[in-house]
């Protein structure tokens, strides 16, 4: 069955025809929101994920399956975290979590790279379970949550996904890339600090959604729907 709210736009034959031009008329700022609030978790994540991996081997001189073995604790580990921070965020809020796992990862930015160049296995292994396991796992967790709470009822899926994929090609698409260039001429230094950015690009953007009233979000995007009607000529 549909959501109460959706069921209601439904009886009033209030859906939207245009759903993603809906979104970017009425919800510019949103969807620029969504996108800066992913930057940390998909940016991070790739860097802490996918260039690891790159690092690892030709940084470091270790076997491919070191960073690999890394990789594959954190995502069985991540199986637990990413619905906890989902369900605390149920009870804390979404921006309390949100925010503890951007700042995590900006401050984690540099002591990534400093376990990693320990060479010693354990502690590479570590570094990406903490990076993806709190920092991300954190983000990731209750943002599905997040990110729908941005929009009204009419766009609510179509805005959540525009912002959600738009960050994923700018954020998770570039960031391996942009890493192995800053690698190549400044070192891990750059790296850390590009990684810093992003997070903290995440840290000033996040905003609170939780138990917000959706009923109220859906009056106010039919008053605005209703204004502009009434402007165009009849």
């Amino acid at each position: 069955m549909e959501s109460p709210a959706f069921s209601q736009v439904k009886e009033s034959n209030t859906e939207a025809n245009m759903p993603i031009v809906d979104v970017f008329r009425t919800y510019p700022k949103q969807v620029l929101l969504a996108m800066g609030m992913r930057l940390a978790e998909n940016g991070t994540f790739y860097v802490l994920t996918v260039f690891v991996l790159t690092y690892v081997t030709g940084e470091l001189g270790k076997e491919n399956s070191v960073g690999l073995t890394g990789v594959i604790i954190a995502a069985a580990i991540g199986l637990f975290t990413t619905p906890f921070f989902g369900a605390l965020s149920d009870r804390l809020g979404r921006r309390p979590v949100y925010l503890f796992g951007s700042v995590f990862s900006l401050l984690f930015a540099f002591p990534f790279f400093w376990l990693l160049n320990t060479g010693v296995e354990p502690l590479i292994w570590l570094a990406i379970i903490l990076g993806v396991n709190i920092g991300h796992d954190a983000m990731y967790g209750p943002q599905a949550s997040f990110f729908a709470e941005l929009f009204g009822t009419r766009v609510r899926y179509s805005g959540a996904s525009v912002g959600y994929q738009l960050a994923s090609v700018l954020a998770g698409g570039l960031s391996p890339l942009i890493a192995a260039s800053l690698l190549a001429s400044s070192g891990y230094v750059a790296v850390a600090a590009y990684t810093a950015l992003m997070a903290l690009i995440t840290v000033i953007l996040a905003t609170e959604t939780f138990q917000g009233d959706i009923y109220e979000t859906q009056e106010a995007e039919q008053r605005l729907i209703s204004e502009r009607a009434g402007e165009r000529p009849a």
